[in-house]
């Protein structure tokens, strides 16, 4: 028992430590510095419903993304998908995925299983799902000719 009592002890130490490390801490929203030419503005509203907080400059942080060591994972997926994929950095961006994002949608790769879970309000239904493709493909594949 003292042995459980001192593994707990040191669990909560080590969660208490690991706050102070700085990562996942900066959850600023830079200035956009491109934009996106939508073919309608559902597609604009689907897509910030769904995409927006992991590939735009408007991110949504939510309280868990100041605990270590969700917080981590939480700026991790965030510097992830704006750097594939950024309608904040419309044109700036080298490396822009956009060509593939109604794929990742309809494959169901996108959004992230545990995404629609931590954020009920970005869950899309089938309609409004197959709505996000098409605009998606609309806007998109007209810009990668």
């Amino acid at each position: 028992m003292s042995f459980l009592i001192r593994g707990v002890g040191f669990l909560m130490l080590l969660l208490v430590l690991i706050q102070l490390v700085p990562y996942g801490r900066d959850h600023s929203n830079p200035q956009a510095t491109g934009e996106v030419v939508w073919d309608s503005e559902e597609t604009k509203a689907l897509f910030t419903k769904a995409c927006a907080d992991c590939h735009s400059h408007e991110t949504r942080w939510p309280w868990y993304a100041n605990v270590a060591p969700v917080s981590w994972l939480v700026t991790h997926d965030v510097n992830e998908g704006r750097e594939h994929f950024n309608v904040s950095a419309w044109g700036q961006q080298e490396h822009n995925e956009a060509d593939e994002a109604a794929e990742e949608v309809e494959h169901g790769h996108m959004p992230p299983m545990l995404y629609p879970i931590l954020h009920p309000e970005a869950e899309l239904s089938e309609e409004e799902r197959s709505k996000l493709i098409a605009g998606l493909k609309a806007t998109f594949n007209s810009e990668s000719d």
